[in-house]
């Protein structure tokens, strides 16, 4: 455990019993911004899985929703699916800090997006949490944040500073909605680039059957 991210048994699986059928629809993204940008995108298919993922969250406390996600891809009966960069043993307990920071570049520069799961301390962490967003950031690499609470936009309270009025997408911890965004957000991230802060409205979690 190395300030709040462990890099062991990341590879984990567990097996949830929900399933989550396929969603094609026109929905809108909503942003913060003091002149609200709204676009209706036409989203349609399953694309964005063939792309690695790259996990951020706090090992110490949020281990859980990563395993969460593990199991969801790994059951066949559930429509979800993420090409995980963590699915290597590469990183040990032993590294040094340096170590570890140049292995997980090397990871997030094979990355193609990035989900950060935020919970109650998530914003507390420096070391490596901060250290991976920045890197997402300065790669250009679009960000969904997912948060644990169940808030279905940018919680003001929780969300790590390094987030705010940035060209991220936030969700709540629901398989549907996250899927929709890889999907869709990730996708189509360079219509979203000049945004901050985007949500989905309440609608687009209604039609997903969330």
């Amino acid at each position: 455990m190395q300030n709040g991210y462990s890099y062991k048994n990341l590879s984990a699986r567990y097996r949830p019993s929900s399933t989550a059928p396929q969603f094609s629809a026109i929905v809108q993204i909503h942003t913060f911004q003091t002149a609200p940008l709204t676009r209706d995108v036409h989203c349609e298919g399953i694309v964005s899985y063939r792309n690695k993922t790259y996990v951020i969250f706090d090992g110490d406390n949020d281990m859980w929703a990563y395993a969460y996600m593990l199991g969801w891809k790994n059951n066949d009966k559930i429509d979800f699916d993420f090409h995980d960069a963590h699915g290597t043993n590469d990183i040990n307990d032993t590294d040094s800090e340096k170590t570890v920071k140049q292995k997980l570049r090397e990871r997030l520069s094979n990355t193609k997006q990035a989900i950060v799961i935020v919970g109650e301390k998530t914003k507390n962490l420096y070391r490596y949490v901060r250290w991976e967003i920045d890197i997402c950031q300065e790669l250009g690499i679009p960000i969904v944040t997912v948060n644990l609470n169940g808030e279905n936009k940018l919680d003001p309270q929780l969300c790590p500073p390094i987030l705010k009025g940035t060209p991220a997408i936030h969700i709540s911890f629901k398989m549907k909605i996250i899927k929709h965004a890889l999907d869709e957000f990730c996708e189509k991230f360079d219509q979203y680039k000049n945004g901050s802060d985007y949500f989905y409205p309440v609608d687009v979690y209604t039609k997903l059957g969330i």
